[in-house]
Protein backbone atom coordinates (compact mmCIF):
# COMPACT_ATOMS: atom_id res chain seq x y z
CA UNK A 1 0.00 0.00 0.00
CA UNK A 2 1.19 3.75 -0.98
CA UNK A 3 1.88 6.08 1.44
CA UNK A 4 -0.86 8.30 2.33
CA UNK A 5 0.88 11.57 2.72
CA UNK A 6 2.76 10.71 -0.60
CA UNK A 7 -0.51 10.18 -2.15
CA UNK A 8 -1.91 13.18 -0.99
CA UNK A 9 1.46 15.18 -2.63
CA UNK A 10 0.57 13.87 -6.05
CA UNK A 11 -3.17 14.66 -5.70
CA UNK A 12 -2.06 18.43 -5.17
CA UNK A 13 -0.03 18.35 -8.24
CA UNK A 14 -1.99 17.04 -10.19
CA UNK A 15 -4.64 19.73 -9.20
CA UNK A 16 -2.14 22.39 -10.56
CA UNK A 17 -2.04 20.25 -13.67
CA UNK A 18 -5.79 20.96 -13.65
CA UNK A 19 -6.10 24.62 -13.20
CA UNK A 20 -2.93 25.36 -15.42
CA UNK A 21 -3.98 23.42 -18.35
CA UNK A 22 -7.53 24.62 -18.46
CA UNK A 23 -6.61 28.52 -17.93
CA UNK A 24 -3.58 28.12 -20.33
CA UNK A 25 -6.45 26.67 -22.90
CA UNK A 26 -9.33 28.85 -22.03
CA UNK A 27 -11.41 25.68 -22.35
CA UNK A 28 -12.20 22.35 -20.46
CA UNK A 29 -13.57 21.00 -17.13
CA UNK A 30 -12.00 21.64 -14.14
CA UNK A 31 -14.93 20.82 -11.33
CA UNK A 32 -15.47 17.16 -11.72
CA UNK A 33 -11.85 16.64 -12.33
CA UNK A 34 -10.68 17.95 -8.80
CA UNK A 35 -13.09 15.93 -7.20
CA UNK A 36 -12.24 13.44 -8.70
CA UNK A 37 -8.49 13.54 -8.38
CA UNK A 38 -7.84 11.97 -4.74
CA UNK A 39 -9.88 8.13 -5.33
CA UNK A 40 -7.99 8.53 -9.41
CA UNK A 41 -4.50 9.25 -7.48
CA UNK A 42 -4.58 6.12 -5.55
CA UNK A 43 -5.77 4.24 -8.51
CA UNK A 44 -3.35 4.82 -11.03
CA UNK A 45 -0.22 5.30 -8.36
CA UNK A 46 -1.20 2.49 -5.77
CA UNK A 47 -4.38 -0.06 -7.10
CA UNK A 48 -4.38 -0.59 -10.59
CA UNK A 49 -1.87 -3.03 -12.40
CA UNK A 50 -0.42 -1.04 -15.52
CA UNK A 51 2.81 -0.52 -16.92
CA UNK A 52 3.30 2.16 -19.50
CA UNK A 53 6.87 0.06 -21.19
CA UNK A 54 4.41 -2.45 -22.44
CA UNK A 55 1.02 -0.48 -22.72
CA UNK A 56 -1.17 -1.77 -25.83
CA UNK A 57 -5.00 -0.88 -26.28
CA UNK A 58 -5.32 -4.30 -26.68
CA UNK A 59 -4.81 -4.14 -22.42
CA UNK A 60 -3.84 -8.02 -22.53
CA UNK A 61 -1.96 -8.21 -19.01
CA UNK A 62 -3.14 -5.40 -17.67
CA UNK A 63 -5.53 -3.62 -15.73
CA UNK A 64 -7.75 -1.10 -17.84
CA UNK A 65 -9.45 2.02 -17.04
CA UNK A 66 -12.11 3.72 -18.91
CA UNK A 67 -13.34 7.13 -18.54
CA UNK A 68 -16.92 7.08 -18.98
CA UNK A 69 -16.72 10.92 -17.86
CA UNK A 70 -15.15 12.24 -21.08
CA UNK A 71 -14.72 15.85 -20.61
CA UNK A 72 -12.81 15.19 -17.51
CA UNK A 73 -9.85 14.92 -19.37
CA UNK A 74 -7.52 17.56 -17.31
CA UNK A 75 -7.43 14.62 -14.80
CA UNK A 76 -6.87 11.90 -16.78
CA UNK A 77 -4.05 13.82 -19.24
CA UNK A 78 -2.57 14.11 -15.65
CA UNK A 79 -2.72 11.32 -14.52
CA UNK A 80 -1.32 9.70 -17.53
CA UNK A 81 1.85 12.28 -18.05
CA UNK A 82 2.46 12.17 -14.08
CA UNK A 83 2.47 7.75 -14.63
CA UNK A 84 4.72 7.77 -17.41
CA UNK A 85 2.50 7.48 -20.92
CA UNK A 86 3.28 10.17 -22.33
CA UNK A 87 6.03 13.54 -21.60
CA UNK A 88 4.50 15.63 -18.86
CA UNK A 89 5.65 18.77 -20.76
CA UNK A 90 2.79 17.80 -23.54
CA UNK A 91 0.80 18.70 -21.11
CA UNK A 92 0.92 22.33 -21.82
CA UNK A 93 -0.70 21.43 -25.43
CA UNK A 94 -4.04 20.73 -24.12
CA UNK A 95 -7.01 20.94 -26.07
CA UNK A 96 -4.53 22.74 -28.49
CA UNK A 97 -4.89 22.79 -32.44
CA UNK A 98 -3.28 19.51 -33.65
CA UNK A 99 -2.81 18.05 -29.85
CA UNK A 100 -2.80 14.86 -28.61
CA UNK A 101 -4.81 15.92 -25.61
CA UNK A 102 -8.19 16.49 -26.95
CA UNK A 103 -11.02 17.63 -24.78
CA UNK A 104 -12.52 14.56 -24.77
CA UNK A 105 -10.12 11.18 -24.77
CA UNK A 106 -9.26 10.26 -28.59
CA UNK A 107 -7.45 7.79 -30.11
CA UNK A 108 -6.67 9.17 -33.39
CA UNK A 109 -3.14 10.15 -32.85
CA UNK A 110 -2.49 7.11 -30.49
CA UNK A 111 -2.16 9.05 -27.31
CA UNK A 112 -0.64 5.65 -25.20
CA UNK A 113 -2.72 5.20 -21.85
CA UNK A 114 -6.06 5.98 -23.44
CA UNK A 115 -7.97 2.86 -24.45
CA UNK A 116 -11.51 4.00 -25.83
CA UNK A 117 -12.59 7.57 -26.90
CA UNK A 118 -15.32 8.95 -25.25
CA UNK A 119 -17.96 11.92 -26.37
CA UNK A 120 -21.49 11.75 -25.03
CA UNK A 121 -21.64 10.46 -21.68
CA UNK A 122 -23.57 7.00 -20.34
CA UNK A 123 -21.36 5.02 -23.10
CA UNK A 124 -18.16 4.22 -20.73
CA UNK A 125 -19.84 1.30 -19.05
CA UNK A 126 -21.16 -0.31 -21.66
CA UNK A 127 -17.68 -0.59 -22.97
CA UNK A 128 -16.03 -1.36 -19.78
CA UNK A 129 -18.45 -4.64 -19.64
CA UNK A 130 -17.16 -5.14 -22.94
CA UNK A 131 -13.86 -5.10 -22.13
CA UNK A 132 -14.47 -7.55 -18.98
CA UNK A 133 -16.27 -9.83 -20.86
CA UNK A 134 -13.31 -10.09 -23.59
CA UNK A 135 -10.91 -10.56 -20.36
CA UNK A 136 -12.69 -13.65 -19.26
CA UNK A 137 -13.04 -15.06 -22.40
CA UNK A 138 -9.43 -14.83 -22.42
CA UNK A 139 -8.87 -16.14 -18.84
CA UNK A 140 -7.08 -12.63 -17.99
CA UNK A 141 -7.26 -12.63 -14.16
CA UNK A 142 -6.95 -8.63 -14.79
CA UNK A 143 -9.20 -6.02 -13.82
CA UNK A 144 -11.61 -3.62 -15.38
CA UNK A 145 -11.93 -0.22 -14.48
CA UNK A 146 -14.49 2.54 -15.60
CA UNK A 147 -15.16 5.96 -14.02
CA UNK A 148 -18.48 7.89 -14.31
CA UNK A 149 -20.68 10.92 -12.66
CA UNK A 150 -23.50 10.77 -10.53
CA UNK A 151 -25.41 13.17 -13.58
CA UNK A 152 -23.84 11.03 -15.86
CA UNK A 153 -25.78 8.23 -14.14
CA UNK A 154 -29.31 9.55 -15.46
CA UNK A 155 -28.38 8.13 -18.79
CA UNK A 156 -30.22 5.40 -19.79
CA UNK A 157 -27.12 3.29 -21.18
CA UNK A 158 -25.87 3.41 -17.78
CA UNK A 159 -28.38 0.90 -16.59
CA UNK A 160 -28.84 -1.47 -19.76
CA UNK A 161 -25.13 -2.07 -19.13
CA UNK A 162 -25.56 -2.47 -15.71
CA UNK A 163 -28.30 -5.03 -15.84
CA UNK A 164 -25.80 -6.73 -18.67
CA UNK A 165 -23.00 -6.89 -16.18
CA UNK A 166 -24.72 -8.39 -13.44
CA UNK A 167 -26.44 -11.18 -15.63
CA UNK A 168 -23.07 -11.87 -17.59
CA UNK A 169 -21.29 -12.45 -13.51
CA UNK A 170 -18.57 -9.70 -14.67
CA UNK A 171 -16.96 -9.75 -11.06
CA UNK A 172 -13.60 -8.44 -12.77
CA UNK A 173 -15.58 -5.05 -13.26
CA UNK A 174 -15.06 -2.32 -10.80
CA UNK A 175 -17.22 0.88 -11.73
CA UNK A 176 -16.72 4.21 -9.53
CA UNK A 177 -19.02 6.95 -9.36
CA UNK A 178 -17.84 10.62 -8.34
CA UNK A 179 -20.69 11.38 -6.27
CA UNK A 180 -20.40 14.68 -5.84
CA UNK A 181 -23.74 15.85 -6.33
CA UNK A 182 -23.49 18.62 -9.09
CA UNK A 183 -23.88 18.42 -12.69
CA UNK A 184 -23.52 21.36 -15.58
CA UNK A 185 -27.47 22.82 -14.66
CA UNK A 186 -27.08 22.40 -11.20
CA UNK A 187 -26.99 20.04 -8.55
CA UNK A 188 -28.08 16.02 -9.58
CA UNK A 189 -31.06 16.10 -7.27
CA UNK A 190 -32.84 19.13 -8.53
CA UNK A 191 -32.19 18.45 -12.55
CA UNK A 192 -32.99 15.29 -12.74
CA UNK A 193 -32.84 13.16 -9.53
CA UNK A 194 -30.80 9.73 -9.76
CA UNK A 195 -31.90 9.21 -6.31
CA UNK A 196 -30.29 6.54 -3.85
CA UNK A 197 -27.18 5.81 -5.95
CA UNK A 198 -26.13 2.67 -3.65
CA UNK A 199 -29.86 1.23 -3.36
CA UNK A 200 -30.47 1.26 -6.86
CA UNK A 201 -27.04 -0.58 -7.39
CA UNK A 202 -27.94 -2.91 -5.16
CA UNK A 203 -31.08 -3.69 -6.69
CA UNK A 204 -29.57 -4.13 -10.01
CA UNK A 205 -27.41 -7.06 -8.80
CA UNK A 206 -24.07 -5.24 -8.06
CA UNK A 207 -22.34 -5.35 -4.66
CA UNK A 208 -21.78 -1.63 -3.44
CA UNK A 209 -18.92 -0.12 -1.48
CA UNK A 210 -19.59 3.88 -0.09
CA UNK A 211 -16.61 5.68 0.80
CA UNK A 212 -15.31 9.21 1.22
CA UNK A 213 -13.33 10.48 -1.59
CA UNK A 214 -11.13 12.96 -0.95
CA UNK A 215 -10.08 10.57 2.62
CA UNK A 216 -7.31 8.48 1.31
CA UNK A 217 -7.26 5.96 4.29
CA UNK A 218 -11.09 5.35 3.35
CA UNK A 219 -10.42 5.39 -0.75
CA UNK A 220 -7.64 2.51 -0.57
CA UNK A 221 -9.71 0.92 2.04
CA UNK A 222 -12.78 1.06 -0.43
CA UNK A 223 -10.36 -0.20 -3.31
CA UNK A 224 -9.47 -3.17 -1.11
CA UNK A 225 -13.06 -4.51 -0.29
CA UNK A 226 -13.39 -4.34 -4.10
CA UNK A 227 -10.60 -6.87 -4.71
CA UNK A 228 -11.71 -8.77 -1.60
CA UNK A 229 -15.28 -8.78 -3.48
CA UNK A 230 -13.94 -9.86 -7.00
CA UNK A 231 -14.34 -13.31 -7.76
CA UNK A 232 -17.89 -13.94 -6.34
CA UNK A 233 -19.98 -13.71 -9.51
CA UNK A 234 -21.00 -10.03 -8.86
CA UNK A 235 -19.36 -6.38 -10.66
CA UNK A 236 -18.55 -4.29 -8.37
CA UNK A 237 -19.70 -0.30 -7.88
CA UNK A 238 -17.56 1.92 -5.33
CA UNK A 239 -19.93 5.27 -4.80
CA UNK A 240 -17.12 7.88 -3.96
CA UNK A 241 -18.88 10.85 -2.08
CA UNK A 242 -16.85 14.12 -2.90
CA UNK A 243 -17.11 18.16 -3.38
CA UNK A 244 -17.20 19.11 -7.12
CA UNK A 245 -13.91 21.55 -7.31
CA UNK A 246 -12.61 20.01 -4.42
CA UNK A 247 -8.55 22.01 -3.39
CA UNK A 248 -9.80 25.23 -4.37
CA UNK A 249 -12.04 27.26 -1.92
CA UNK A 250 -13.87 29.23 -4.51
CA UNK A 251 -14.21 26.31 -6.78
CA UNK A 252 -15.54 24.14 -4.21
CA UNK A 253 -19.26 22.45 -3.94
CA UNK A 254 -20.74 24.39 -6.63
CA UNK A 255 -21.56 23.52 -10.73
CA UNK A 256 -20.66 26.66 -11.60
CA UNK A 257 -16.64 25.49 -12.55
CA UNK A 258 -17.97 22.14 -14.41
CA UNK A 259 -16.98 23.75 -17.75
CA UNK A 260 -15.71 27.01 -17.09
CA UNK A 261 -11.88 28.26 -17.19
CA UNK A 262 -10.03 30.60 -14.26
CA UNK A 263 -8.68 33.77 -15.30
CA UNK A 264 -5.01 34.33 -15.18
CA UNK A 265 -5.91 35.89 -11.39
CA UNK A 266 -8.20 33.16 -10.44
CA UNK A 267 -5.68 30.61 -12.09
CA UNK A 268 -3.09 32.38 -9.30
CA UNK A 269 -5.73 32.35 -6.51
CA UNK A 270 -6.28 29.10 -6.68
CA UNK A 271 -2.35 27.69 -6.66
CA UNK A 272 -1.22 29.64 -4.33
CA UNK A 273 -3.44 26.99 -2.41
CA UNK A 274 -2.15 24.04 -3.78
CA UNK A 275 1.62 22.80 -2.81
CA UNK A 276 3.85 22.10 -6.02
CA UNK A 277 5.37 18.50 -5.10
CA UNK A 278 6.49 16.92 -8.94
CA UNK A 279 7.31 20.43 -10.73
CA UNK A 280 5.06 22.35 -12.82
CA UNK A 281 4.93 21.31 -16.56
Amino acid sequence: MANINELQRISSQLRRDIVRMVTKAKSGHPGGSMSSADFLTALYFDVMKHDPATWTRSGKDQDVFILSAGHLTPIYYSLLARTGYFPVAELATFRQFGSRLQGHPSIAKGLPGVFQPSGSLGQGLSLAAGIAVAKKMDKENNKVYVMMGDGECEEGQIWEAAMFAAHHKLDNLIGMVDWNGQQIDGRVDEVGGVGDLEAKYKAFGWEVIVADGHDFEEILKAYAKADELSGNDKPIMILFKSDMGHGVDFMAGTCAWHGKAPSAEQCEKALAQLEETLGDF
